[in-house]
């Protein structure tokens, strides 16, 4: 018997029209959690992702940069230049994320 997967609708806009609050806040968290998870067990989960093309491909690529972040640790170490690198183009990916959605990265 296969387990149903919960499926996660994230919406980018809901900041800018001031529909942000703790339930939304909690759900958005969860929902990484479960991305970064999957992304870092091979399984697949069902995401919806709403809001402007600007919004959803900050929010790719965030999602992008903390995962190679987090293999650059796993595999170099904090002190390395590499993990260095990639925090930076994490952080940068953040700023950017938290620029067009309103929303802050639940990851720091």
């Amino acid at each position: 018997m296969e387990k149903e997967l919960q499926e996660y609708t994230i919406d980018l806009g809901a900041a800018k029209r001031g529909e942000v609050n703790e339930s939304y806040l909690q759900m958005f968290g969860w929902a990484i959690k479960s991305i970064m998870g999957a992304m870092f067990g091979g399984s697949k989960i069902p995401v919806t992702v709403k809001g402007s093309q600007t919004q959803v491909r900050d929010f790719a690529k965030v999602l992008g940069k903390e995962k190679k972040y987090l293999n650059n640790y796993k595999k170099f170490g904090l002190d390395n230049a590499q993990t260095y690198k990639s925090r930076y183009a994490l952080d940068s990916a953040v700023k950017k994320f938290e620029r067009s959605t309103g929303l802050k990265w639940p990851f720091k």
